[in-house]
């Protein structure tokens, strides 16, 4: 059962109220025990918005690229939110893109809802909170999610996973092309985008984008479209919007049933390997009992990490105290 309070915090969510988004949305970010709860009301509203993966090495202009991609869809009449995975301030721990004072435009839209992530204390745990923040965004009613990430990490790249089509932005002077296949965005792309097209180099990281999509074996798949842009000069983002709905197109006509399931077999991993780990932490903090001892053996250092773990996992008692002691409350 869910309390009162988190309750009409819900239905408010489903009423559109923009504070009762934001606060669900801390409450991932916190890791809240309640977050489990949440997550199982909201699940049946989602899989209606269509979900955008923007990433490419910083200065790619990324984030300009992305404020003209919402006016497009904007000019739609389609809500749109941001989800910008951004690194963390060293003092606060917070965002420090800046999101909101690059996208002033929108900032007093309410059809645009902007959100940043950061990277900060989520470490493996970071593509959890995405995901889960993105159905929070689609629950709530968006059409359009872009997710926007700073860096070609292997965290990152892992968070482009939950996006229907994957937008890798490159620039002249990025140096040679086979650079982004290096990066491991050459898996990932659905479309290429050189931005900042006037720039020298510009033809040429485009023949060789292409050139790497034309030698991929021929079986039928996607290939990847590659699309110059200048995003400062709002230059060559329809032909980015119509790359986007030819790949939304490809989707819809080559429904991939096989790809679903394994989608939905990873989410299923993640979130049950995630609800074990922080059930597991909020239960030794409270004082599961039985682990508890063990836990002060490991601190006096009379038994290894190890030997402690297989201990609780062997004894079923031990182990459904301490999970037991870390539910949420309510549960």
């Amino acid at each position: 059962m869910i309390d009162s309070k988190l309750n009409a915090l819900l239905e408010r969510f489903v009423r559109q109220d923009r504070l009762a988004l934001a606060r669900l949305i801390t409450l991932v970010e916190n890791r809240s025990a309640e977050v489990s709860a949440v997550m199982e009301r909201i699940y049946s509203r989602t899989g209606r918005a269509t979900i955008l993966g923007v990433t490419g090495a910083p200065g790619a202009g990324k984030s300009t690229l992305v404020n003209r991609l919402v006016a497009k869809y904007r000019a739609q009449n389609k809500m749109v939110a941001v989800l910008a995975i951004d690194p963390s301030s060293p003092f606060s721990g917070g965002a420090v893109l800046g999101d909101r004072v690059r996208m002033t435009d929108h900032y007093r839209d309410p059809g645009v809802y902007i959100r940043s992530l950061s990277t900060r204390g989520h470490h493996g745990g970071l593509s959890r909170a995405a995901r889960e923040i993105v159905k929070l965004l689609d629950a709530y009613g968006h059409d359009v999610i872009i997710i926007e990430t700073v860096g070609v990490g292997q965290t990152e790249l892992s968070v482009m996973d939950l996006a229907d089509t994957t937008i890798v932005v490159t620039v002249p002077e990025g140096g040679d092309g086979v650079q982004v296949m290096k990066a491991g965005l050459n898996e990932i792309a659905d479309v290429f985008v050189v931005n900042k097209a006037d720039r020298d180099g510009a033809d040429r990281i485009k023949m060789e984008l292409e050139l790497n999509v034309h030698l991929r074996p021929s079986d039928g798949r996607w290939r990847p479209l590659v699309v110059m842009t200048q995003a400062a000069n709002d230059v060559g983002i329809d032909a980015l919007m119509a790359a986007i709905a030819r790949h939304d197109e490809y989707l819809r006509a080559h429904h991939d049933a096989a790809r679903d399931r394994e989608r939905r077999m990873r989410e299923f991993v993640e979130v049950l390997t995630s609800e074990l780990e922080e059930r597991a932490e909020r239960g030794l903090r409270d004082g599961a009992p039985g682990a508890a001892k063990i836990a002060e053996q490991i601190r006096d250092g009379a038994i290894n990490p190890y030997s402690a773990s297989r201990r609780i996992i062997e004894d079923r008692s031990a182990l459904g105290e301490l999970l037991g002691a870390g539910r949420a409350e309510g549960e």
